[in-house]
């Protein structure tokens, strides 16, 4: 029987890593093994020195092992042509496009990947191969397996839409249909413990133990049972050496001990390289000191560079153009990559422009809303005061509460109109959907942001290029729907409205003298990928990046081969940051402990904008 291991944990946190250390140390053990991907900024290649794509492909120098990396835009292509090829020749070609372009949404793109992915869940695969070992990087999250769930949900979505337009979120009724059983088949086998586990990476720090809590939890109430835990980036007593280095061991040491006492799930813990992990022999190291506890002296070290100490620093003047409010207001957007740190360097910025005197917004959707955590004092649901800092207010949107506020609207709406009450129950259906989750968060951010009050508004969490390509679409959300249910496409004032509100918004957003969108990453690998792909997303709507933050940056002057040997790697990656994008660079460096409270929010302004004597 095969065995499946899903890797899952939030960014940064070394899944990928982990996940090809174990690959390649199960095929030299001489079982087959396949590892899969379906991170949309994807580095399997990088991390193993050779080009994968697609298709099934043999790794070199690992005789036993495969790998592919799914792409999510040919993925969802793929499935959006399969979904929509009954339907292209029956519906008028308007019709057709506004359900493709609803097909566009995020749930498709998630769908579609794990459409794909779920064809390595049966065995034999597609290719013919039969594998002892399938590896998945980048597990599904709870909402996909939701979307995917049966009994009731799944069969609800599908006999509802069967009844009404034929459509659902995910692509028409009957195509669906078709995959049921590969489903069924897929989402039994995830729950089976003896063939399935789920393997949590984490570092010791508290957003990383809530956010493995918080998916945990999530996948348990759709019983999956099967989990472990791997504490990953532990600092060695070489790196400990070194002072900063040292605080951070200790505020490890107390996270460890958490860790202990609230997840009692079998655990192991790998320490933080002094190198990067690329390169098949690397790997097998790795393996060596996670699997049987050799010490990593001489992996690493040999490869260590010396650290030319250099700056990278960008004019403040440059720096503070960006975020400061000119003649109108300022809107800065903090995007990136799980775990990057955009809460914190949200936080900072919209610190420091409130001590300069501006009335500052921050506002987050983060489902997991840390901006309390940061700010270390409670976030709500309505716009409310920071106390301690005069001039900032603080909102976190609840994507889940606005979606519900966002449906009773439209439905509202449609029964005014005259809809029947067989449509309206099809559009309610249709509503279900994690896309109307994004569109609703964006509606109440557009509401806060369309308030002449504020000077400065801070996003943490920015749109994707595909929820502002949503909003481009020819017709208002609301009548996309309508075109579901197969209703009349009417014009109306609330229509017009709506789509100039949207229009002002984005027309802003493509404003560099008005809007900020800033790209948070540390300085590796995947983070720099995952930025860059989301900034050329972005720019297909006319959305340029203003600003970089490289955030966990160490600073130059160290001493032990260690921590050098870390900064000489960060150093080429800062390098390619500066290269790759050619806008200002702000960098957060790393520091003794986790940054909370506005006495250290406010130091750390001072450090990254500057002390501003305002006139």
């Amino acid at each position: 029987m095969t065995q499946f291991i899903f890797f899952s944990g939030k960014g940064g946190v070394g899944k990928t890593s982990m996940a090809c250390a174990h690959a390649v140390r199960y095929a030299d053990e001489g079982r087959r093994t396949l590892i899969v991907t379906t991170d949309p900024a994807s580095n399997l290649a990088d991390v193993f020195e050779q080009k994968i794509g697609h298709q099934v492909t043999p790794i070199a120098g690992v005789p036993n092992l495969s790998a592919i990396e799914i792409d999510p835009d040919i993925a969802t292509q793929e499935y959006i042509d399969r979904a929509m090829q009954p339907l292209r020749a029956a519906f008028p070609a308007q019709m057709v496009q506004v359900m493709e372009e609803q097909m566009s949404g995020p749930c498709t793109a998630e769908v579609a990947a794990f459409d794909r992915f779920t064809d390595f869940l049966d065995v034999p695969s597609d290719n013919g191969l039969v594998f002892d070992i399938v590896i998945f990087d980048t597990a599904p999250t709870g909402h996909t397996i939701r979307l995917l769930e049966l009994p009731s949900e799944w069969s609800q979505s599908i006999d509802a839409a069967s009844t009404g337009s034929g459509q659902t979120c995910i692509g028409p009724a009957a195509a669906i249909q078709d995959a049921k059983h590969k489903y069924e088949r897929a989402l039994t086998a995830m729950r089976q413990s003896e063939q399935t586990s789920f393997v949590f990476v984490l570092h010791p720090e508290a957003i990383s133990i809530k956010e493995t809590r918080r998916a945990i939890d999530e996948l348990r109430k759709l019983d999956v049972q099967n989990y472990r835990l791997i504490v990953n980036g532990i600092i060695p007593p070489e790196g400990a050496q070194n002072p900063l280095f040292a605080a951070r061991t200790e505020m490890q040491a107390r996270y460890l001990n958490q860790i202990n006492a609230e997840l009692s799930y079998p655990t192991q813990r790998m320490t933080l390289q002094a190198g990067e992990i690329k390169g098949v022999e690397i790997l097998r190291q790795v393996g060596k000191i996670f699997f049987d506890g050799e010490q990593a002296t001489g992996t690493f070290e040999a490869q260590s560079v010396q650290s030319h100490s250099l700056t990278f620093a960008s004019s403040l003047d440059d720096v503070r153009a960006r975020i400061e409010p000119n003649s109108h207001r300022r809107t800065v957007f903090f995007a990136g990559k799980g775990g990057v740190g955009k809460t914190v360097a949200s936080c900072i910025t919209a610190v420091w422009l409130a001590r300069q005197g501006y009335k500052t917004l921050l506002l987050t959707t983060d489902p997991a809303a840390h901006l309390g955590d940061v700010l270390d004092t409670p976030v709500g649901d309505e716009v409310a005061a920071v106390s301690g800092q005069p001039n900032l207010w603080a909102v976190k949107i609840d994507p889940k509460a606005a979606a519900e506020t966002y449906k009773a609207r439209i439905l509202n709406d449609a029964r005014q109109r005259g809809r029947p009450e067989s449509a309206i129950k099809v559009m309610e259906e249709e509503l279900d959907s994690p896309c109307t989750e994004e569109m609703a968060a964006f509606d109440q951010f557009i509401d806060y942001a369309s308030q002449a009050e504020w000077e400065a508004v801070v996003f943490d969490t920015a749109p994707t290029g595909h929820t502002m390509r949503l909003l481009e679409l020819p017709m208002d959300w609301s009548q996309q729907i309508d075109v579901k249910v197969f209703a009349s496409v009417d014009g109306s004032a609330a229509d017009d409205v709506a789509k100039q509100r949207f229009g002002k918004v984005i027309e802003m957003m493509r404003d560099p003298a008005r809007s900020t969108f800033a790209f948070v990453m540390n300085p590796e690998a995947t983070p720099i990928i995952e930025a860059w792909r989301a900034a050329k997303e972005l720019e297909t709507v006319g959305v340029r990046a203003g600003m970089v933050v490289a955030n966990f940056v160490i600073p130059p002057e160290q001493t032990t081969p260690f921590v050098q040997s870390r900064r000489a790697m960060q150093e080429k990656y800062l390098k390619e940051i500066i290269e790759r994008f050619r806008v200002p660079l702000v960098q957060i460096p790393l520091l003794p402990r986790e940054v909370k409270g506005l006495g250290m929010l406010a130091e750390l302004g001072e450090q990254l904008y500057g002390e501003r004597v305002t006139a």
